[in-house]
């Protein structure tokens, strides 16, 4: 059995989607004989991309979910049917134990991602972390300082919406 967990960004393009997807079901392949578990927040983005192709693979996925707010405060509604498929779909749901979804929600949610992995998954674009905690970026440094292996995903083209 194979724990992948993911990290990524939440604002790809709508161009990023699709090549994103594809390069996340040629990576989750290689573990498509049943024994691979996908750990996932769900969160709009790289997190549902990577929880539909475990599922596609025929894994099982694990939903950590930051806080117990989270589905109220920070599913918008383009997401909503998303995060309710995947949380039905999955073999466990983890909800953390903080009230509200913030920095240390989000934080604690990666612990357990980092914690339960034997490989990350980043669909990242490389760039540096940006000093507020808890990112894409933070995540992959933390994995690699554990000695993680973390798997990159960034197909050229790829990129994120502008803010």
């Amino acid at each position: 059995m194979t724990t992948i967990s993911v990290t990524g960004h939440m604002d790809l393009t709508d161009e990023t989607v699709p090549v994103v997807r594809v390069a996340l079901r040629d990576l989750l392949e290689q573990y498509a004989d049943g024994s691979l578990v996908g750990v996932s927040c769900i969160a709009k983005g790289a997190d549902a991309l990577f929880a539909e192709a475990v599922l596609e693979a025929g894994g099982s996925l694990v939903v950590v979910i930051p806080s117990r707010d989270y589905r109220q405060a920070k599913v918008k509604p383009d997401h909503a049917e998303v995060f309710d498929r995947l949380s039905a779909a999955a073999a466990e749901v983890l909800v953390m134990p903080h009230e509200t979804a913030n920095r240390q929600a989000y934080e604690a949610a990666n612990a357990v991602l980092l914690e339960r992995a034997d490989r990350l998954v980043a669909v990242w674009n490389g760039e540096p972390p940006s000093g507020k905690g808890g990112g894409t970026a933070d995540v992959v440094v933390e994995a690699r300082t554990a000695g993680l292996p973390v798997d990159v995903v960034w197909p050229d083209g790829a990129g994120r919406r502008t803010r």
